[in-house]
This record gives structure tokens, C-alpha cells and sequence, in this order.
């Protein structure tokens, strides 16, 4: 066995037919990190019958000393199943990446460890992920551990709703309050749009704060990508904001009005009385609510009249699937819920166009205990979504002294 250079073009053809193909194990993600400051490595691992049998992406900065942290997004393609072969990988890319000036290499394999319904329930699972877990360690690779939360690099748990059904049937299967917020959103005046042009400007303002990533990063992903990527948009219609918000708070008016002669009945018993107090309590409460609504939307109209963004999001479609690569959300205007129709119209827009499933992209493993991310889960879960549970990230030292030292220069960090 060899490890060899690969030309983009090389990399692309044995990637593209592998079984744990990904989109970041591709020239096109490739190109993008160039462009901010990454080198790149296209490695290919060779039999000794002069067969191509694995390869890799990897990205590197000189970072201490003219030393390399080396990383595989989303790991090397490659049979770890067999394990004579993952340790004679290992050691020639130890051998390789050690002359080169690597202290460590990190990976984080595409392969499934198990399959859970929404509510974290294993239906399927890997029945090679232990045997692919020891020969890797086996070979000198430090295994991070099956972490519930968010990993260093790429997330171990996704959400993804399966597709090619009909809507109908895909609609009736989500929570019902994911159900209710979709409606609400579109009573609320939201319209969800793909977006032909792929307006950056106005997707960045929804995502500036979740990403360290400037705006030209998401510019070259567009240019690298090509037809592969596209922009949805949640707009704001502010005239049907206004005219709704006014029809939905005359008829809690009426309703209230109704609750409020019931509990002035004499003829009622003090059981039914304090029922309808207690519906007059919360209607009181969606009054104030709705009146709020219409003086926002009543504002909305005056300086948007053409309308409002308030959430996007960028999906990129690789192998007949589509990734919500990022997406955001004004703050402001969360209540409208906007981000759920959102969602709900690019399912409905890739299961048209005949896709297998769309990544919802990353959630964590603790389905029970309430979480600081136990929002977004519900908000992913509640459109049974079926979790993706990945083996995880794996580390391997391949310098000792090198790494050792930039460790001591860099405690706390």
C-alpha cells in the first residue's frame, strides 16, 4: 500500500462512487478553503495492486512553528471494516504527513452508528461501528467518545425528513404544534420563496451572528457549488399581516365578550363559572397579544409595504438530497414563525422535485433531559425527522514532542 497525490479531478471520480461519499469531501469544498487561507492535500491510498482504494480531502494552516493540525472533513473514504488495511493506512499516513511537518491529524467519518426515530428511539443501527471504532484505535487512532452534545468540528447528530410521499401524508406525521405553527405562520402573512438571484446580502444579515464565517465564504460556496446551491426566503406580506391581525382580534373580542356574560350568569354553578374564568383569564391575555400584533403590523405596513424578509436559508443538494447547510432567522420577529413554514415549503419544494430527504442539519443526542439545545430539537424533531447518529471525531498524534510543545503554548485555549 501507497499513499499517492490526487488531482481534483482524480479525487472527485473515486469520491463521488464511494459509499461514504459527502459534500466536503469534494474539490468544490476544497476550492472554497483555499480561498480563506487553507491548504489542501488530495490523497489517494493505493493496493499493492495498483488500485485506487481510499482517499481524502485534507485542510491544513501552518499554525506553530511551521507545524500543521491536519483535518479530513467528514473522514477519509475508505473500508474500515477491514482491519490489516486501516492499520496499514495509519501507518503510512503517519509516515507521509509526519515528514511533512503534521503534528496531528483529526477525522470525523460519514458513517452512520445508528438510526432513532424523533424521539431518539434506535431503529437501525451499524452492526461494523464497534469493529470500525476498534480498528481505528487499534491503529492508533485517540476515538473522542459518542458525545450527546456538539463536537469539535462537524455535528454527530442530524435530523432528516424523509421524502418521495406525498405531502399530505408528510404534513399529517409532524407534532401537532409544528402543525399549528406552520399554520400560524401563514395566517401571520408569511410567503416562502426560492430565490432565483441567491441574495447573499440579505441571507448573511440572518445568519452574521451564528457563523464566524464572513459573507465571501458564503459567496465562494455559491460560486464553487455552481447549480448546487440555493436561498429560500421567508417574506413578511405586511398587508395581509394588517388584515389578518384585525380579523383574528375581533374575533377574540367576540369570544371574550361571550366569556364575559357567561360568568356573569347567576344561573351557572361556581364549577362552570370558573371555567369560563379561566378562558376569560387567557383570552384577556391573547387580546393584549393580538393588539400588540396590530400595532406592529399597522407599523410594518407604513415601512415596508412591499414587505419583510425574516428568515433564510442555504441548501445545498448533493447525491439526489439536500442539506440546509445554514440557516437564520430575524429575532424580532420570531413569533410569526416563520422558520417553521420556511422549512415546510422546502420539503414540500425537494419532495416535487423528487429528492430522497432533506438534512435539517445538526441537532443534539439528548432527546429526555431539558438541555440549552433542547429548542432547537424540538423545533427539528418536531417535523419526524429521522436522527443520524455518527460514529463521531478521532484524533491521532503525529508528532509527540511538536503537539506536546504547542499544548503548553496554548493551555486554557
Amino acid at each position: 500500500m501507497k499513499i499517492v497525490t490526487l488531482s481534483p479531478e482524480q479525487f472527485d471520480k473515486f469520491a463521488q462512487n464511494h459509499r461514504y461519499r459527502n459534500y466536503y469531501q469534494s474539490s468544490a469544498y476544497g476550492n472554497v478553503m483555499v480561498k480563506f487561507g487553507y491548504n489542501i492535500h488530495y490523497l489517494g491510498i493505493v493496493s499493492d495492486q495498483n488500485k485506487l482504494i481510499g482517499a481524502t480531502l485534507i485542510i491544513y494552516k501552518e499554525i506553530f512553528m511551521s507545524n500543521k493540525i491536519a483535518y479530513a472533513p467528514r473522514g477519509i473514504l475508505f473500508n474500515y471494516e477491514d482491519a490489516d488495511k486501516v492499520e496499514e493506512m495509519v501507518k503510512r499516513l503517519k509516515q507521509l504527513l509526519g515528514k511533512q511537518g503534521f503534528m496531528l491529524l483529526r477525522m470525523d467519518p460519514y458513517i452512520p452508528e445508528t438510526i432513532r426515530d424523533c424521539e431518539g428511539n434506535t431503529i437501525n443501527f451499524n452492526n461494523q461501528a464497534n469493529t470500525i471504532i476498534e480498528n481505528l484505535t487499534n491503529a492508533g487512532f485517540s476515538y473522542k467518545g459518542k458525545t450527546l452534545f456538539f463536537e469539535t468540528e462537524k455535528p454527530r447528530w442530524e435530523a432528516l425528513v424523509l421524502l418521495n410521499r406525498d405531502d399530505r401524508e408528510i404534513f399529517a406525521r409532524f407534532d401537532k404544534r409544528t402543525r399549528n405553527k406552520i399554520r400560524k405562520a401563514t395566517t401571520n402573512g408569511i410567503q416562502v420563496y426560492r430565490d432565483s438571484e441567491r441574495d447573499l446580502n440579505a441571507l448573511y444579515k440572518f445568519i452574521s451572528k451564528k457563523t464566524p464565517n464572513p459573507i465571501s465564504f458564503y459567496k465562494e460556496m455559491c460560486k464553487n457549488f455552481k447549480d448546487d446551491i440555493e436561498v429560500y426566503y421567508a417574506v413578511l406580506n405586511t398587508e395581509t399581516f394588517t388584515i389578518n391581525s384585525r380579523r383574528i382580534l375581533e374575533q377574540e373580542e367576540e369570544k371574550n365578550s361571550q366569556l364575559n356574560a357567561f360568568i356573569q350568569d347567576m344561573n351557572l354553578d361556581s364549577k362552570e363559572r370558573n371555567n369560563y374564568l379561566n378562558q376569560k383569564m387567557e383570552s384577556d391575555k391573547l387580546l393584549n397579544t393580538y393588539k400588540n400584533n396590530i400595532v406592529l403590523a399597522t407599523d410594518l405596513l407604513k415601512s415596508h409595504p412591499e414587505g419583510l424578509k425574516v428568515a433564510a436559508a442555504m441548501v445545498i443538494t448533493y447525491d439526489n438530497a439536500a442539506y440546509v447547510f445554514i440557516d437564520g432567522i430575524n429575532e424580532q420577529y420570531n413569533h410569526l414563525n416563520a422558520n417553521y413554514l420556511l422549512k415546510w415549503y422546502m420539503i414540500q419544494d425537494y419532495n416535487n422535485r423528487g429528492y430522497k430527504y432533506i438534512n435539517l442539519n445538526a441537532i443534539v443526542g439528548e432527546f429526555q433531559e431539558k438541555n440549552q439545545y433542547s429548542g432547537l430539537n424540538e423545533m427539528k424533531l418536531g417535523f419526524n425527522t429521522t436522527v443520524t447518529e455518527y460514529l463521531g471525531e478521532f484524533d491521532i498524534i503525529l508528532n509527540n514532542f511538536s503537539y506536546n510543545l504547542y499544548k503548553s503554548f496554548n493551555k486554557g485555549k
